[in-house]
């Protein structure tokens, strides 16, 4: 078996990854036809030059702007169909998807609008696709003004079927992860998973401060950990894992070079990784690219290759006879 043919057969699943960012060129085109006047390009190439990225903020402005296209619940449906059937095409069998609900809802979404275009997305995304959907809700940077707040109170209050986890992503130097204690204090009590970002953008101190302050229990990027031996050792010891993103690190230029990527240093140390695509639409990947790019750039062989698909598996608030029956096929291949 080629090694293409092997990481395509190797039941996955996805951490990391946010439904706008994921939208395909096709599905973001079909949304600025049918909300013509906004500013995301309707033409195929235009839209593909929208996506090149000068830098961090650049891409976090862009982000906006094509989340500013999702207005209704049909919209919403249609992009989680979207990303399912693109994550069936490369074998994801369950999937985490992050969603700024509180952007939603600013963009004129009710909120009884939003949960039920949630559940019925869902449904048919594991009835058409054969994905298992569960939902993180995070806290799109300072969008808020509160300190994430809004998001917190519109999580518990509001909870959809599926909603595990409770995540921090946006810009990072304006946004302290230590700012959003109150916010994460009341998901956790409410019985969501802690899964901020930290370390993207920033130093290893904002990595500490999401373990510290918010109790994270994984860490969304994590790349400047390795500028911190005792970070990285503790990461290790504690078993925190680190959902590694590296094409996504590359087009936002929160890494410089594959060639200066921290993930081999990460797992050498024993951190434990998860390998995710964050924006595929927007950076023009997928996961099966990005478990190739860990053999071809890294030297990961398939024993790493199926070691990765493992841990996702392991660190997922997936159903536990649903890890177990990815964690067979894994192992049988």
């Amino acid at each position: 078996m080629h090694i293409s043919d092997f990481v395509h057969a190797l039941p996955k699943a996805e951490l990391h990854v946010h439904l706008v960012g994921a939208a395909s060129v096709d599905t973001v085109l079909a949304l600025a036809r049918n909300h013509p006047g906004g500013r995301v390009p309707a033409d195929e190439d235009a839209l593909r030059k929208f996506y090149e990225f000068r830098d961090f903020r650049h891409f976090i402005n862009v982000y906006g702007i094509v989340n500013d296209l999702v207005t209704t619940g049909e919209d919403i449906r249609t992009l989680i169909v979207g990303y399912a059937r693109d994550a069936a095409r490369t074998n994801i069998r369950y999937a985490e998807l992050t969603i700024s609900a509180t952007s939603h809802l600013r963009a004129g979404i009710a909120p009884d609008e939003l949960v039920e275009a949630l559940h019925a997305g869902r449904d048919e995304a594991l009835a058409v696709h054969g994905v298992a959907l569960q939902w993180i809700f995070d806290v799109p940077g300072v969008w808020d003004r509160d300190w994430g707040m809004t998001s917190a109170r519109f999580a518990t209050e509001h909870r959809p079927d599926g909603l595990v986890g409770f995540g921090l992503g946006g810009f990072e130097s304006d946004s302290p992860r230590s700012n959003f204690r109150e916010a994460f204090a009341m998901a956790r009590d409410a019985g969501l998973r802690m899964v901020p970002h930290a370390g993207e953008t920033t130093p290893p101190s904002e990595i500490w401060a999401a373990l510290r302050d918010l109790r994270a229990e994984r860490i969304g990027h994590g790349v400047s950990a390795v500028q911190d031996p005792e970070l990285v050792r503790h990461l290790a010891d504690e078993g925190v894992v680190v959902e590694v993103c590296p094409t996504s690190n590359i087009r936002t230029g929160a890494v410089k070079s594959l060639d200066e990527h921290p993930l081999p240093r990460l797992m050498d140390a024993g951190v434990p990784v998860t390998i995710s695509t964050d924006d595929p639409g927007m950076f023009h990947t997928d996961l099966d690219r990005e478990y190739l790019l860990c053999h071809e750039r890294f030297g990961f062989g398939r024993d790493e290759l199926a070691g990765l698909a493992r841990v996702a598996v392991r660190a997922s608030y997936a159903p536990d006879e649903l890890k177990d029956q990815l964690l067979k096929e894994i192992d049988a291949l």
